[in-house]
């Protein structure tokens, strides 16, 4: 008989381990999926969304348990009478000791940074925002202080230059499928050898805000270009246009000379001006060309398309 596993998670990143263990059915038992509640759509005569794992679950044929309170007693009960050897959380709720305490033999998580780097609820968006060259994936045993367990496995990855938390996400997501077996199979064959994590090495990765955000253009245009891409697609981040906020997605340091645009010296962090159609925005050090953007209210278009929409003339139209 297969393990028995509890499989906790609600967004895209948790779909690929869902979907790796109930491939392996002979050796792991997938007795409940928990996920979070169904979510209303715009359009009220809609039908409620489904998660990204219910809709997986759903597929599988697996039981779905739906769920927006992990400390309810109904909740607690509902897992205890699956009698759960392992629970496995994938980008899940904060679980309470009642609950994370219940299998034999213990519950993991599923997280997207090489611990003890980036503790927190946007560790991808953050490795990136920092210009970090690799990052990963760490499975380790839940205990009450949110992310420092003891680690049980890692797989790591570089990041592309130009690769940003959406494509970066995605690629995580099916790492961490196979880290997630592969810890699964240490924890059924009794191998593993959980690794206490250093305290002193942890950094933060706070959850995402209107706040940290917005561009703040007085910096190295790749800082810029790492914060932009750190954010796309979503969040994203983020600018004031005269009095509406702009939304960047996607965005490169201007390759070429800056003799060639015709602006005048000194030019403050934030000015625009366009080269050859391409939309350019004044960073600390040099320009940032614009690729994809959207304006408050209007559809996202390319930077090429944005650009003919201005109109330059007396004084400089900035970014804010």
């Amino acid at each position: 008989m297969g393990m028995r596993v509890v499989f906790m998670g609600t967004p895209d990143f948790a779909v690929p381990s869902l979907r790796r263990i109930a491939a392996d059915g002979s050796e792991f038992e997938l007795v409940l999926v928990v996920t979070g509640c169904d979510k209303p759509r715009r359009n009220r005569n809609s039908e409620p969304e489904p998660t990204p794992v219910k809709k997986a679950a759903l597929e599988l044929g697996l039981p779905v348990y739906e769920t927006d309170d992990v400390r309810s007693p109904e909740f607690a009960a509902t897992v205890a009478g699956c009698r759960p050897d392992v629970i496995v959380v994938a980008a899940f709720r904060v679980l309470p000791p009642e609950v994370f305490e219940l299998p034999t033999l213990g519950t993991f998580n599923l997280h997207g940074s090489l611990l003890p780097a980036y503790r927190g609820a946007a560790p991808v968006n953050w490795a990136i925002i920092n210009g970090d060259k690799r990052t990963g994936v760490t499975t380790f045993f839940l205990q009450q202080s949110v992310d420092t367990g003891n680690v049980i496995a890692a797989d790591d990855t570089p990041i592309g230059p130009d690769e940003n938390a959406t494509e970066l996400l995605v690629r995580l997501s099916e790492i961490g499928a196979g880290t997630v077996v592969r810890t699964l199979s240490m924890i059924k064959a009794g191998t593993v050898v959980p690794l206490k994590q250093d305290d002193s090495l942890a950094t933060r990765a706070p959850k995402l805000n209107r706040e940290n955000t917005r561009i703040d253009w007085h910096q190295p245009v790749q800082r810029l270009h790492d914060f932009i891409r750190g954010l796309a697609l979503k969040p994203s981040a983020w600018t004031i246009f005269g009095d509406k906020s702009l939304k960047i997605y996607r965005a490169r340091p201007f390759s070429g000379p800056e003799s060639s645009l015709s602006v005048g010296a000194p030019v403050a962090p934030g000015t625009l001006t366009v080269a050859g159609g391409c939309l350019l925005v004044r960073g600390e050090d040099g320009w940032l060309e614009l690729l994809s953007v959207q304006a408050e209210g209007k559809k996202a278009m390319d930077g090429e398309s944005f650009a003919r929409g201005l109109r330059f003339g007396g004084e400089p139209l900035c970014f804010s």
